[in-house]
């Protein structure tokens, strides 16, 4: 088993002896890229479409492609920041990514795109344990800890609803194939300053690859999302789509006896589950990642399709949600770093799921609904910045300092996957209904609800103070 050899890594730090916030600044930029990747997609779909002529199904396929490898690897890619360093990961990491971002504004078909989104995703992966990893490591004293993870998880929980609007502005101005090449950039600032800055991660004793849980986990989310996502399309009773979900029942009890029989050398080891808050915290992230990512692929074809808003607009129809997470998420890292993740999670949830549910009867053109719109957008806006950084804190203080990377894949992973099934489920929602607008209006009322329920999730299993 491979172990640290030698002294432990000396991290850049400033004169006051802490960890630089230009390495804090630098990690943020990497993980802000992969993010905006989920994001950005969503205001170009109407203008992918017209490109290659191709309908709803395939458009979520553009946008699920990127999410199902990154959902399905986030796992894998811990395990190999704890096996292999965390600074290596994420340097391979970010090369990946700003190679494939540049490949992909060039692509000259649906199948290629889709093919790169498939790429991008692992790339993705690779990133977000790793980062993490090197904060955890870097900041060894609890309380700056739980501050550089709430500043790491503000700053880039913004690329979450900062993608809309610069997705609109690029593909109105410049087209679809600008919203790739912006991460080229990102990824030389970032790989400059992890380069510069960061010191290797303590390697981990990790056995070999759990390859028997990894390929059930890939296999069962990839199942799932092509049944959802083509289901309505090909029919429920067409023979891929039965066998897509006969798949999804079988592949997680093999991932399931997998990781029990495997212990601690598991991708996912049981033990972790025995740490209060934790499964908690998992179901709370997949809940509020299909919220997000179901209701900014509703709401962008709905502000295109229904209300006629060219790429630009419907990109800035979204600032009433992107200003909250300019100004509210350097108060919730303060919060969650005295009260605990609970609270601030459960206000968020509260938020995004009202947020949702005012703008559900109003899905027509008049003055009242675009009022609904706007303070519906800004409600979930404040839920957003409310929420990610306190489930981010929450495992965080959670799961043990040497599975730093396993745990931030697990809730990675787990949100990602709700990012899937919450494209996949509302779209079929949108599909099922006579029109645009009153698929947007089932769909803002089924992502509500299931907000809601991530409250009583959050308010019922999250813990509360962190332990200085």
């Amino acid at each position: 088993m491979a172990t640290q050899a030698g002294p432990p890594p000396v991290v850049a730090s400033d004169r006051s002896g802490k960890p630089s916030r230009t390495l804090l600044i630098g990690l943020s930029l990497g993980y802000f890229m992969v993010l905006l990747d989920l994001t950005i997609v969503s205001v170009a779909l109407p203008a992918i479409s017209r490109s290659f002529g191709v309908g709803l199904s395939a458009l979520e396929w553009v946008t699920n492609g990127y999410t199902v490898t990154f959902a399905a690897l986030l796992l894998t890619a811990g395990w190999l920041s704890d096996r292999l360093g965390g600074k290596q990961v994420f340097v391979w990491g970010l090369v990946a990514f700003g190679v494939l971002s540049g490949i992909s504004a060039a692509a000259t078909s649906l199948g290629f795109l889709v093919a790169l989104r498939l790429a991008l995703g692992v790339a993705g992966a690779l990133l977000l344990p790793s980062s993490l990893a090197i904060i955890t490591n870097s900041y060894t004293v609890p309380a700056e800890r739980a501050r550089a993870v709430g500043s790491w998880a503000a700053i880039t929980g913004a690329a979450l609803v900062a993608g809309p609007v610069v997705g609109g502005l690029l593909t109105e101005s410049v087209g679809w194939r600008a919203i790739f090449l912006v991460n080229v950039p990102l990824t030389l600032i970032s790989l400059v300053v992890t380069v510069r800055f960061a010191s290797e991660t303590a390697l981990k004793p990790r056995s070999g690859l759990d390859l028997t849980g990894q390929i059930s986990a890939v296999v069962a989310l990839a199942a799932l999302v092509f049944a959802l996502i083509e289901g309505p399309a090909k029919g429920w009773s067409d023979s891929a789509v039965l066998i897509a979900l006969g798949l999804v029942p079988v592949a997680a009890i093999i991932f399931v006896r997998a990781e029990m029989r495997a212990g601690d050398a598991a991708m996912l080891p049981p033990r972790m589950f025995r740490r209060r808050g934790f499964s908690a915290a998992l179901v709370a992230g997949l809940l509020a990642n299909f919220g997000l990512s179901g209701l900014l692929f509703v709401l962008s074809l709905f502000f295109q399709d229904s209300r006629g808003y060219s790429a630009s607009l419907a990109g800035l129809a979204f600032l009433p949600l992107t200003i909250p997470t300019a100004i509210n998420p350097i108060f919730t890292g303060r919060l969650v770093g005295r009260v605990g993740p609970r609270r601030p999670a459960t206000i968020g949830f509260v938020l995004m799921g009202a947020g949702a549910l005012i703008q559900a009867p109003f899905t027509g053109n008049s003055g009242l609904a675009f009022v609904a719109t706007l303070v519906g957008l800004l409600a979930f806006g404040f839920g957003i910045s409310f929420t990610l950084p306190a489930l981010v804190a929450g495992i965080a203080s959670t799961v043990p300092t040497e599975f730093a990377g396993i745990g931030a894949g697990t809730l990675n992973s787990a949100r990602q996957v709700g990012s899937s099934l919450g494209v996949a489920v509302l779209g079929v929602v949108l599909s099922l209904s006579a029109s645009n607008a009153s698929g947007t209006r089932s769909a803002l009322i089924v992502g509500g609800v299931t907000l809601l329920i991530g409250a009583l999730i959050a308010v019922t299993g999250l813990r509360g103070r962190t332990p200085a």
